[in-house]
């Protein structure tokens, strides 16, 4: 756990009597003004809370502590300051949303039991927010294991989405990873309600009628539906249900540099979706990155800029002939996996996961399947 307090001041005796009083107790580390301060921050992801004084040339304090905020809210902010004025507390606490208001001279024993409480209360952020992630990231594997047993179609497709997505923001150098990931992995989460003769139509790339494709529409708003009752997933939820919205029909922003991750991740969504189409459907990937930039009303084009160096993962994992027994976690079926009376088990690019194993044991035993069949292998399998 971080515990490195950062002490900003532009007077350099101060920060070195903070060091010498201090440093049996935290870890102390310091900065001579507001954009030192911000350097350290960009350069160590370590510290736990920041001590500004009010009063610094350039920067004060409180815009410092706003930057703070900005850079990583999680990060305790305490003002030290010799000016005790009402004003100055407002503001301190208002813009720079702080945890303590302290005055100079501080007494050594309330500063100290200042950090400590700062440090504590780090802590509790940071481990709501892990039990939080880990709870919500329980109930998204889940939804999509359900999702695998259910409808193979449908999971193969979010599976293979979640790549794209993945490397269209890795080359956006995009921040709430996690969030787009489940996005992707729970985006066909609302095919669950559809029948499996229609996914099966949409899959293949046979003609709808006007009413299935009626149907085949809603499943992003069926999505949303579900998940939008779940608490901290509202954001995927909007995600989800806009999808299929053109880029034209966005609202046009001004670029501030602020990530706006539901209108993003709707557009990735959109992009990688439709990318994977053209990719099933024997298109090459050159082929299907220049259709995508023809259609500038359609797709963001720095998504689709991004999907230039996207390889899939036939391109870079080795091929592989097994039969049930023969599978591993990690494998992803190159063609669609059926027991002997016609039963979809596993679809095409589908990847193989302990529950789909247990599935295709069962069948094989009671059923049987057409086996042997073609499989990825496993990147770290590789030889």
């Amino acid at each position: 756990m971080n515990n490195s307090i950062l002490f900003v001041d532009d007077d350099p005796n101060i920060l070195s009597a903070f060091k010498r009083t201090l440093h049996n107790k935290f870890v102390i580390d310091t900065a001579e003004n507001g954009e030192q301060g911000l350097e350290k921050l960009m350069t160590n992801n370590s510290f736990a809370a920041v001590v500004a004084d009010m009063r610094m040339p350039k920067m004060d304090g409180v815009t410092f502590l706003q930057h703070v905020r900005k850079f990583n809210k999680n990060i305790i902010r305490i003002m030290l300051t010799g000016n005790a004025d009402i004003q100055t507390a407002i503001d301190a606490v208002n813009d720079g949303r702080v945890f303590r208001f302290l005055t100079k001279p501080c007494p050594q024993q309330i500063l100290v039991t200042t950090l400590e409480s700062a440090l504590e209360q780090y802590r509790l952020i940071n481990a709501e927010q892990e039990l939080l992630k880990k709870t919500l990231t329980g109930a998204v594997k889940v939804l999509v294991e359900i999702l695998s047993m259910v409808n193979p179609a449908a999971f193969s497709r979010a599976s293979r989405i979640r790549k794209i997505s993945g490397h269209i923001v890795k080359q956006m150098g995009l921040h709430n990873i996690w969030l787009y990931e489940v996005s992707a992995m729970l985006s066909q989460i609302g095919c669950v309600s559809l029948p499996s003769s229609l996914l099966n139509k949409v899959y293949s790339q046979i003609e709808l009628t006007a009413e299935e494709k009626r149907l085949y529409s809603s499943h992003p708003i069926i999505g949303y539906n579900l998940l939008s009752k779940i608490p901290r997933l509202e954001a995927i939820a909007s995600i989800i249900k806009n999808q299929d919205i053109p880029f034209s029909q966005f609202p046009v922003t001004s670029d501030t540099g602020k990530e706006d991750t539901e209108t993003t991740g709707a557009q990735i969504l959109k992009a990688a979706t439709d990318f994977d189409f053209k990719l099933i459907s024997g298109i090459s990937k050159k082929d299907a990155v220049e259709e995508l930039k023809c259609d500038i009303n359609i797709y963001n084009p720095k998504i689709v800029e991004a999907l230039e160096s996207y390889h899939s993962i036939q391109e870079l994992n080795q091929k592989k002939i097994v039969r049930v027994k023969d599978l591993i976690y990690g494998m992803v079926a190159l063609h669609d996996i059926k027991a002997n009376n016609g039963i979809l088990l596993a679809a095409k690019g589908q990847e193989i996961t302990y529950p789909v194993i247990a599935k295709l044991q069962n069948f094989a035993r009671h059923v049987g399947i057409e086996e042997p069949f073609e499989v990825l292998m496993p990147e770290k399998n590789h030889h």
